[in-house]
Formats: C-alpha cells, sequence, structure tokens
C-alpha cells in the first residue's frame, strides 16, 4: 500500500472516530463523558460535554474533508485538541471516575497512555513531510 493512501486511511478513520466521538458527546455516552470533566472547569459538566462535542465532530469533519493544502494545520488542530482533553483524562484517574468501562486505576491509568497515540496518529497521517518525534 502506497504510503499517501494508508495516510489518507488513518485520518479519514481518525476523523470519523471524532465525529462518532463527538455526536456521543451529544447523546448516547453523554453521562460517561461528563466523568472525565475535571472539578476545576468553570462550566457546567453537561455544557462543557456539550461544548467539547461540538469541537470534536468539527475536528472529525475538519478532518475528514479538508483539502489536502489544509490538512498539515487541520493534524496540528487535532493534535492539539487531544492535548486540551488530556487533564480530563487525568482528573478521571486521580479522582477515581468510573466511565466508558474505566473502572478500576489500572484500567483508567493504561487510558492515560493512548491520548500521545492519538495526537501521533493526528499528526502522521495529516503531514506532508514525516515528522521526527
Amino acid at each position: 500500500m502506497k504510503k499517501h493512501t494508508a495516510q489518507n486511511i488513518a485520518r479519514v478513520i481518525l476523523g470519523t472516530g471524532l465525529i462518532i466521538a463527538g455526536i456521543g458527546h451529544l447523546t448516547f455516552v453523554r453521562k460517561e463523558f461528563q466523568a472525565q470533566v475535571p472539578d476545576w472547569v468553570p462550566l457546567k459538566k453537561d455544557d462543557t460535554v456539550v461544548a467539547s462535542g461540538i469541537v470534536e465532530i468539527a475536528m472529525g469533519a475538519s478532518l475528514v474533508f479538508a483539502p489536502r493544502k489544509y490538512r498539515p494545520a487541520v493534524g496540528i488542530l487535532a493534535a492539539s485538541l487531544f492535548v486540551a482533553v488530556f487533564p480530563g483524562n487525568i482528573s478521571q484517574y486521580v479522582n477515581k471516575r468510573n466511565g466508558f468501562g474505566l473502572d478500576t486505576d489500572e484500567k483508567r491509568f493504561m487510558r492515560l497512555f493512548f491520548q500521545p497515540v492519538l495526537i501521533y496518529w493526528a499528526l502522521k497521517s495529516t503531514q506532508k513531510k514525516a515528522i521526527k518525534l
């Protein structure tokens, strides 16, 4: 498989995943996402979940549909989104909040290691040149 084809498949899968997650924020897993909202966020947990769901849908659509020349910028924005929500994952771990089947300290801790994978995925699937990380 050509690098360009694999990169496009990875980008579309990530974008589709973000769209589905964003829809989940607004509908079927809204309560689960509230477990990840840190207590220090100044908005109501539900408002935070709804706002982040809208952002995820927009980001996912951008990953899927952005013209080629804008993909590197969209990838950086997507990676930034994954960095921005990481405190929520830490909060879920520190405060021992169950959500998405993460009902033990071990599971919540292991989830923390998935965020760098998402960051790398967002960058690698959208950049024109190789990224050295």
